[in-house]
């Protein structure tokens, strides 16, 4: 599939109807989510016949585009249960088979449960501290492949000084910046939509 048919389609799905601002829910927007997966296939091999879990899945959409190219299973797991239901409809909509577990990522009990590569865009951090290398630590445990996931540009020397240091990560780098459109979805917004910078990070476990 090439980049703008993915992005095309990601483009088409539904996404959050009352996003729940202590949860940092931004839908992660087709430009960036199509990108992010495009680059874990195409020069990593990451994502085609390979179980891919989706971390913090909101709406779906990195655990649709997974499947989209070629996963062989994909499991979305959100702890908001609205979420869940819309990113059901949208896998539904595409005729894809993908898992969707209503859980808390810190709550996460897998033991036997068999993952490749770790896909996310985690809160950034910003209401709740510390909640992105929560999301970052979890996703390092549970892959044994790789972990793909966005994170702000302005925390990258933290970020990989805490997943060597912290998590245990063989390896993090940077793989490109991106620009993250924000929309106007609280009322604490005061511009229509703000350009943040996010890293495309990828670690090793």
């Amino acid at each position: 599939m090439k980049l703008k048919q993915l992005e095309g389609l990601l483009g088409s799905l539904q996404q959050f109807s009352n996003p729940k601002v202590e949860l940092e829910q931004y839908p992660t927007g087709p430009h960036i989510a199509s990108r992010l997966l495009y680059m874990a296939e195409n020069t990593f091999g990451g994502i085609s016949g390979k179980v891919v879990a989706d971390f913090g899945c909101g709406c779906g959409t990195l655990g649709i585009a997974s499947a989209l190219l070629g996963a062989e299973h994909v499991i979305g797991i959100d702890v908001d249960s609205q979420s869940l239901e819309i990113a059901s409809k949208n896998a539904a909509d595409l005729e894809l088979d993908i898992d969707f577990i209503w859980c808390d990522i810190k709550n996460l009990g897998w033991r036997d449960q068999s993952v490749n590569t770790v896909v996310m865009n985690p809160p950034f951090g910003t209401r709740k501290k510390g909640s992105d290398m929560e999301f970052l630590s979890i996703a390092l445990k549970v892959a044994s492949g790789a972990v793909y996931s966005l994170h702000k540009t302005t925390t990258r020397d933290h970020i990989k000084r805490t997943a060597l240091r912290d998590c245990s990560a063989k390896s993090a780098e940077v793989l490109c910046e991106l620009r993250f459109d924000v929309p106007q979805l609280y009322k604490f917004h005061k511009k229509k939509e703000v350009d943040i910078a996010v890293d495309l990070w990828r670690f090793v476990p």
